[in-house]
């Protein structure tokens, strides 16, 4: 009889153990437990997580959060909002012509082109402030026009910010020069109240914006003040050119910005924010846009009494015509956009019209 170490083992004979079943010490690797239910593999610490589908059942396990592309120079160009820019040119150049009325004659270039970026610092500090103010407070989160740089993430609320108030300290350097030119010293506090206004239009804790004044906010700072303030600079008075002048020019920034939240009617309830779109409802805001945009040229008679190059600026019907019609019916964003623009190019023909013809 042989020995044992003399015996051969046929492996033939050898029961294979499972590849995934028990170890040697009896412990189950990542198969079966003792108990025979199925063990997780991410139950045994230490244990690598499966290459293939994960919990969720997609491949590589949980899915990834969307990549949002960072803000490019177009973009930030773009958060300046250009369009609305002639709100901020049209007083100034009425103020101007204005004031050359009051001059005998004699144009104050520099304060005019100091007046200027005023109006422009403020206006472009507005904009970013408002995609600042909105995107943290996910109001743009229900957005119909175009991205802003806060609520689509591709700028930081700190960044957007940042761009704000420099605008909003540009537009105040600006003014305490001509502060200093003029030795009109408490036109300071008339500065400051337009930036604080400019600010809290959506920004704060209670910004004015949502609750149906933001009309009056640009009705007197870029019709009235932009306007009047341009003259006094320049003459050291305000004429009845003047005032009339920029009551005509706040109406159509009125109308801008009538057109701009009738096309976000449906998306600022959803968001809480109250403006006088929101109030009025669809219908009768396209009506008051209408007004706000038309009234302009009831008040245009008034020039062409005294002033014969004045009934020029009525060609500028020729934009402000189709921005109502369109305004009146139409049913997409896109159709309200192109209102939009179209109106700002009125404000711009309007108040460089009317400006050449008070001085011309």
């Amino acid at each position: 009889m042989a020995s044992p170490k003399q015996q051969r083992i046929d492996p033939k004979k050898v029961p294979t153990p499972p590849k995934s079943g028990v170890a040697k010490s009896g412990t189950p690797k990542s198969g079966v437990a003792k108990s025979g239910a199925p063990t997780p593999p991410s139950a045994k610490p230490g244990t690598a997580k499966p290459k293939g589908k994960g919990t969720s059942g997609r491949p590589g396990g949980r899915p990834q959060a969307a990549v949002v592309k960072k803000a490019t120079a177009a973009d930030w160009i773009s958060g300046a909002r250009l369009r609305t820019l002639p709100l901020a040119v049209a007083p100034v150049a009425l103020g101007t012509g204005a004031a050359y009325l009051l001059g005998d004659g004699e144009w104050h270039w520099v304060r005019a082109l100091l007046a200027l970026a005023v109006a422009v610092g403020l206006q472009i500090g507005v904009n970013y402030a408002n995609d600042y103010s909105d995107g943290i407070r996910g109001t743009d989160a229900n957005r119909v026009g175009p991205a802003r740089l806060t609520g689509s993430g591709a700028a930081k609320p700190k960044a957007v910010l940042a761009v704000a108030l420099t605008f909003f300290g540009l537009a105040a350097i600006a003014g305490i020069i001509l502060v200093i030119l003029t030795s009109h010293y408490w036109l300071i506090a008339v500065g400051a109240a337009a930036i604080v206004a400019g600010y809290f239009y959506t920004g704060g804790k209670r910004p004015y914006g949502y609750n149906a004044l933001g009309e009056v906010f640009v009705f007197v700072f870029f019709g009235l003040v932009a306007t009047a303030g341009t003259t006094y600079v320049q003459a050291g008075t305000v004429n009845t050119e003047s005032w009339i002048s920029g009551i005509a020019i706040g109406l159509i920034a009125c109308a801008v910005l009538m057109v701009n939240n009738i096309r976000d009617i449906e998306q600022d309830k959803l968001s809480g924010k109250r403006t006088l779109a929101v109030l009025l409802g669809s219908r009768a805001s396209r009506i008051v846009f209408a007004v706000f945009l038309l009234l302009p040229y009831a008040i245009l008679v008034f020039f062409t009494l005294f002033y014969p190059n004045a009934y020029l600026v009525f060609f500028s019907l020729l934009i402000a015509g189709p921005a109502v019609v369109i305004t009146l019916t139409a049913k997409t964003p896109p159709e309200l956009i192109l209102a939009l623009k179209l109106t700002s190019l009125t404000a711009l023909v309007y108040g460089i019209g009317l400006a050449a013809a008070l001085a011309f």
